[in-house]
């Protein structure tokens, strides 16, 4: 099987079910992987994300096939500039 054409077909979609199921041990639909098929499924995310990874985030694989790790500091840094405040306006109803 050529990996190449197998890359290019998984789709955003597949791989977010593919990572999906790789952390949860479940397919989308509920059914358990067997252990072949997390095996195949990692790989397979791993591959993806050595491809089409241009942002990692901790503990995925880059595009130059390394593997991300970011210390404490940056990762709190990261979420504390995605951070955003949401506010609700209170129904004076309620």
């Amino acid at each position: 099987m050529d990996v190449e054409k197998l890359l290019a077909a998984i789709t955003p979609e597949i791989y977010q079910n593919m990572l999906s199921a790789v952390e949860t041990g479940r397919w989308p639909d509920g059914k358990l992987l067997s252990d072949a098929q997390r095996d195949h499924t990692q790989q397979l995310v791993i591959l993806y994300q050595a491809k089409h990874n241009h942002q990692p985030q901790h503990f995925t694989v880059g595009t130059d096939g390394e593997l991300v790790m970011k210390s404490k500091q940056e990762l709190k840094r990261q979420y504390r500039d995605q951070q955003t405040i949401v506010s609700v306006p209170l129904n004076e109803n309620n």
